[in-house]
């Protein structure tokens, strides 16, 4: 509901819109009197699907995209039907202003709002465009005294991103429909996102380890001081490590010393009364400077690797707590500190940490971006002053708090003094019994002073284990001096493995993506999002495991749009959007050299014309092993061992599943053999149902084992036979299509199998539901199997029965005992919630899926949300349950309809 306010002085009224509610009413606590603020709630219009359109548009330029192709990829813009009551409440507010205030977001999406609402609302009273990077009241009033106008360029870029993603999308995402699924999307950003996590998938099946081995000893000064130390030479050359070899396991330098097992066993075994001494020490001094206060990518990342948070889940975090005035604007690719906030750092840090810890110097940081995201600031904490953990705790709570905080901290630190120290790195060495010249060597990093380190340290990416450092960094060594005599004990041979390139996870895409300048960083959770949702990418814990369709999605987008999936080619498009947001390229110029031609080789439009045929047989195909070829279908994926070609005409080839947890790199040549020796039969013939005559099968299905019946095609002599009918001319009509008759089905028991199940219980599955009777009132009573196991229904009451075996034994009186016991969830018990997804961050109570009357809903015990038809409950996630409970808590309760009250009747005059 808007906030009301109006002048009482002058009797005016300033009409401010912003964005969301939240962020409305925090900015109309800090407005003097007259001003009125309400939400647009986003953006008020948008292109429509080009079926939406009207019939005598679709047949014109604007038919194909909701964008004029005729007219300079002029938008048609529409106002969708869920905001039109919103729109209505705008103009009515807009009425009675005498001001109008925009105060939408300061980036391209806000910026096109603002114009849209103009565009829209056709105001007639004065008009201002405000924006402020953070929700404070010393922000609002600055914003107030540097009003603008909208800026159209940023329009042109944001309208531009929109019509390329329109065009991108429609032109590209039918392709992929008809040579490999439907449903599936292309997207400028999420297309090549897809490829980064596919090639490191195809990187890991490409891989091949390579074993290696090497000495760890353990060594005593005179004075006692042990410490550990890796063998590094042997007679002058370098012993390989993990570094040394290819992903395809070879040795990369001819001039290494490559140990295997033996050789390092009995190197071990020569140097155990061998005399060590200090060849070398080197001593220098070690310094580490602050990581930069956070953009938005960067804030992903760290939210990854210190929360646990994905990226859809920091972005919903952040925009709340700015929304709420406690961090600057949360999408910005700046990394600059307005110098109130730097002055604010350096006080905390001197009052927290001691006037040491805050160098001489301000610390200046700048961006690669020339945009700066629209020149916003970096991510910190809101205010002139900014507030402490401390100080917010009593105000924020779960999720939002820890995320403040770790803002705070990366803020304060950025002003924060270097770490200081000195790192050591020491050689030793002995001649073994045999002669050998065997070198050791150690290093340690002493921290002398913390510096910035006191109040925070950044996170890193997993890395291969083989990447990680192979000495024996970080521990702290004694005081030595070259020629010193050491002690040695516990020398050992170790074994080692080459590990492949480890999975993507979100804070490492985003990093990689960021890295080629490819999205911006409003748009990173989105595209993961997305991507996901597609069923392209899956989580394996904290990595991104592709699917065997993004393979196949991958390879069409490499073989046929190869600059579409190209990371050059991707950035440079995000480049010249920035050069339109700045006024340095035109929109509808650079629209038609994307389209037609000279943006790359010969255009989008030319090249989605001129495809010619693509082998979809191919395109879905992935060798595996000799013989044995991925195929991606319809159901999925499985594999098939093609026919010879002198196999019998009607041959079906052999064929298996491919597990759905398998993940691609986990499908080697020797797991492929072993799932097609072990393949239970695709379909087994039963016989046939003396009812129908028709025959029944069982199949393995992608969602299991279950039993069908064949339904035959009509034949010739079938249509032929048809009765003909006559229009009323006299004319014959012509023969209707036989009408498609549905076969009953039935799945399997968890007790049964393809190669177990009977001709008997598979028709027994096929008449499922099973109609025990009625009850007293006549209510009928069934008893079926559900996703939950097997249950009672009457009506919509339903009740869980044992197994699924009394399915076929239960009787109507067992029935209506069960019916007569008060309804307990689950049978005997409380049912156990079907999922658990943690603390919800508003709340701060266990988030659960329940099974309820109308199906499973989301509940945190004070909000619910039924579970969306299109999402099944093993897919759906923390972070689409945290954001299905954040869109019904902004929505509110539904209301009830209020009951329309009779007139009251007029009092009878008295006489």
């Amino acid at each position: 509901m808007p906030v009301k306010a109006t002048d009482k002085k002058t009797g005016k009224k300033k009409l401010v819109i912003v964005e969301s509610p939240a962020k409305g009413k925090t900015i109309a606590g800090y407005l003097g009197e007259g001003f009125e603020v309400t939400a647009s709630m986003g953006h008020i219009r948008d292109l429509p699907q080009p079926s939406d359109l009207p019939a005598e548009l679709k047949k014109t330029g604007v038919g194909k995209f909701a964008v004029d192709l005729d007219n300079d990829f002029e938008p048609y813009y529409v106002v969708s039907a869920d905001k039109k009551k919103k729109v209505a409440e705008l103009k009515a507010a807009l009425k009675d202003a005498d001001e109008l205030y925009l105060a939408t977001d300061g980036d391209r999406e806000g910026e096109a709002i603002a114009w849209h609402l103009l565009q829209v609302l056709k105001p007639k009273v004065p008009v201002h465009r405000l924006t402020f990077p953070e929700i404070t009241r010393e922000a609002i009033q600055r914003a107030l005294l540097e009003m603008r106008d909208v800026d159209v360029a940023m329009v042109d870029a944001q309208e531009t991103r929109r019509i390329l993603d329109r065009l991108y999308g429609y032109e590209i995402s039918p392709v992929l429909w008809r040579k490999v699924a439907r449903g599936l999307s292309a997207g400028r950003v999420q297309s090549v996102a897809t490829r980064l996590v596919v090639e490191r998938e195809r990187e890991r099946m490409a891989f091949r380890a390579a074993s290696y081995w090497d000495l760890v000893g353990t060594f005593a000064t005179e004075a006692a001081e042990k410490f550990k130390a890796r063998l590094v030479s042997v007679d002058g050359a370098r012993v390989a490590t993990g570094k040394d070899f290819t992903d395809r396991g070879e040795l990369k330098s001819k001039t290494a010393v490559h140990l295997d097992e033996a050789a390092a066993v009995s190197l071990a075994a020569g140097l155990e009364s061998a005399a060590f001494t200090v060849r070398s020490v080197d001593t220098k001094p070690y310094t580490r400077r602050p990581a930069a206060p956070f953009t938005t990518s960067t804030l992903q990342q760290e939210a990854g690797r210190k929360l646990r948070f994905s990226s859809r889940v920091t972005m919903q975090v952040a925009q709340r707590l700015y929304e709420n005035g406690y961090i600057t604007y949360m999408r910005t690719d700046s990394p600059a500190l307005s110098d109130q906030a730097i002055n604010a750092a350096r006080r905390q840090a001197s009052e927290l940490y001691g006037p040491e810890y805050v160098p001489e110097a301000r610390r200046v940081y700048k961006g690669k971006s020339k945009n700066a995201q629209e020149a916003h600031e970096a991510i910190r904490p809101a205010g002139d002053s900014f507030r402490t953990p401390a100080q917010v705790a009593s105000s924020l709570r779960g999720d939002e708090f820890r995320l403040y905080e770790l803002i705070w901290k990366r803020t304060v630190a950025s002003q924060m003094a270097d770490a200081k120290g000195s790192t050591a790195s020491v050689r030793l060495g002995a001649v073994s019994a045999d002669g050998r010249d065997a070198e050791f060597s150690a290093s340690g990093t002493v921290i002398t002073f913390r510096g910035f380190m006191a109040a925070y340290e950044e996170g890193r990416d997993a890395a291969r284990e083989d990447d990680e450092a192979e000495g024996t960094e970080g521990a702290r060594l004694p005081v030595l001096k070259a020629q010193d005599t050491l002690t040695a004990a516990d020398i050992a041979a170790g074994g080692h493995e080459t590990s492949p390139p480890p999975r993507f996870t979100e804070a490492s895409l985003v990093k990689m993506l960021e890295e080629l300048g490819i999205g911006r960083p409003s748009t990173y959770a989105a595209t993961i999002s997305t991507i996901m949702d597609r069923g392209y990418v899956t989580s394996r814990g904290q990595a991104l495991v592709p699917s065997w369709i993004a393979f196949s999605v991958v390879r069409l987008l490499e073989e046929h749009f190869t600059d579409y999936v190209d990371y050059d080619f991707t950035a440079e498009l995000e480049e010249d959007l920035d050069r339109i947001s700045r006024g340095e390229a035109g929109r509808v110029e650079w629209l038609n050299q994307f389209y037609y031609g000279d943006r790359v080789e010969t255009g989008l439009h030319t090249i989605v014309n001129d495809l010619g045929e693509i082998d979809a047989k191919a395109i879905n195909s992935i060798e595996i092993a000799d013989g044995i070829v991925l195929r991606v279908g319809k159901f999925g994926p499985y594999l098939e061992r093609p026919l010879p070609a002198d196999a019998p005409e009607g041959t079906e080839p052999e064929r298996a599943n491919v597990p759905e947890d398998l993940a691609p790199d986990e499908l080697t040549a020797e797991k492929a053999l072993e799932l097609m020796e072990t393949a239970a039969p695709e379909e087994r013939v039963l016989g046939t149902d003396p009812e129908t005559g028709r025959t029944i099968v069982a199949r393995n299905g992608r969602y299991g084992p279950y039993v069908i019946e064949l339904i035959p095609e009509p034949t010739e002599e079938d249509l032929a036979n048809q009765p003909v009918e006559y229009y009323k001319n006299g004319k014959p009509k012509p023969p209707k299509k036989p009408v498609k008759v549905k076969p009953r089905t039935g799945s399997l028991f968890k007790s049964m199998s393809v190669e177990t199940v009977t001709l008997d219980e598979a028709l027994k599955l096929m008449k499922l539901p099973r109609v025990l009777g009625t009850d007293a009132e006549g209510n009928e009573i069934t008893v079926q199997n559900g996703r939950f196991g097997p249950y009672l229904k009457k009506g919509t009451d339903s009740r869980s029965i044992g197994s699924e075996e009394e399915i076929f034994t239960i009787t109507l009186e067992q029935a209506l005992e069960i019916y007569s016991q008060p309804k307990q969830r689950g049978g005997r018990q409380a049912a156990a919630p079907l999922a658990e997804f943690g603390a919800d961050p508003v709340s701060e109570k266990p988030i659960v899926v329940k099974d309820g009357r109308f199906g499973p809903y989301i509940t945190d015990g004070i909000t619910n949300i039924t579970v969306p038809r299109s999402t099944a409950i093993e897919e759906l996630t923390r972070e689409q349950a945290i954001e299905l409970l954040a869109e019904k808590r902004e929505k509110g309760p539904a209301k009830k309809p209020v009951k329309k009250r009779a007139a009251p009747r007029k009092a009878t005059a008295k006489k």
